[in-house]
Order: structure tokens, then sequence, then C-alpha cells
């Protein structure tokens, strides 16, 4: 899995005056959890950018005033307006603790259910797993080229070692639905 360094700055204050007089100056107040002690720091608005505006999941190897901490996203909070980061929480993760994250669907092949006509339907961008740090995949890989018009890939089909998918097992990620014009086409065939 690939790894982001941001540099935080640790905060001692911990009142709005502080943190609006940060949010001023493009910093983002954060909060590092799951570890022996929580962290509050703040870190440059713009270390963000590769980090969360990315269809990818990263790890995160934070540095706050020397000591380094291996950690992941937990939830960002954005304003409601402007859509700006206004505050980010960050759970420390260890090489022995398995970690929840929301991995990346990508779809390999091209459908037969979609050249004959067919839809394709994506229901799960994002699955939501459980594994150890050195097990998360960058991405979850689907083969879609085996499906026909009216077939699904679902959670249970999957199969990535040393992964948990903590979604419901019938859940369908992806499918091919009949379209209009498919219809059409077979009732055609059926009068003949």
């Amino acid at each position: 899995m690939k790894t982001i360094e941001i540099q935080g700055t640790k905060r001692t204050d911990i009142t709005k005056q502080e943190v609006k007089q940060l949010r001023n100056n493009e910093m983002v107040p954060c909060v590092l959890y799951g570890g022996e002690e929580q962290v509050h720091f703040s870190a440059p608005l713009s270390a963000f950018k590769g980090l969360i505006y990315t269809p990818d999941v990263h790890m995160v190897k934070l540095s706050v005033e020397g000591k380094e901490y291996l950690c992941a996203v937990q939830d960002v909070q954005y304003h409601p307006v402007t859509d700006i980061i206004i505050h980010a929480d960050f759970l420390q993760v260890f090489d022995n603790k398995p970690v929840t994250m929301s991995i990346p669907v990508k779809f390999t092949g091209a459908s037969e259910g979609v050249k004959m006509g067919g839809k394709l339907v994506t229901k799960y961008r994002r699955l939501k797993v459980k594994a150890l740090p050195a097990h998360l995949p960058d991405f979850i890989s689907v083969d879609i080229s085996a499906l026909k018009i009216g077939g699904g890939i679902r959670v249970r089909d999957l199969n990535v070692e040393g992964v948990t998918f903590l979604e419901s097992p019938a859940n369908v990620i992806v499918g091919v639905n009949m379209t209009r014009n498919v219809s059409a086409d077979a009732a055609a065939d059926a009068k003949k």
C-alpha cells in the first residue's frame, strides 16, 4: 500500500480561538487516536491534497515533533459551504493489529452482457475490508469478462488472501441489466 508523509506540529492549546487561528493560516487541526495517548496536532492544508482528493487509499507516515507514527485517515470533516477540510482524525496502525479500511474496486475486462447491449451497473466503488496492514491491497480487482445479461458479481465471489470483507456476502458489487433495446430484440426473436 502507498504511503504519504505528513509533517505535523503539536497543539498545546485546544481552544476555539487556536483552532480558528490555525484554519486562518491554512492549517488543519487533527487528532491521532489508537496509541497509548491521543496526539493533538496540526498539519498544512496542502499536505492533504494527495491523501484525500484521490481515489487511491494511502497509509500515512506522520511525523509530529520528532516522533513518527504509522496511521490511516479515520474521518475528515469539511466546511459546509466551501468544502475546505476543517478537521481530520487519524488512527494509529500497528503491524500486528487488523485495520478496517475502504478499498477502491477496479473493474477489468469487457463484459459479454454489455457487448450484447446490456447496461453495466456498479453498486460499489469501494469495499470495507479488515486486514493486517501488510495484507491491505491498493485496490480490489474484479474481472467482469464473464458477466452476462442478468448476471452479477457478489461480495462472496471475491477472494483476496489475508483480507476479510465486511460488507454483506450477498451484496452485488457489479451487474449487467437488460436494456429496452435488448428486451425488444428478445421479444422480436420470440415471435419468429
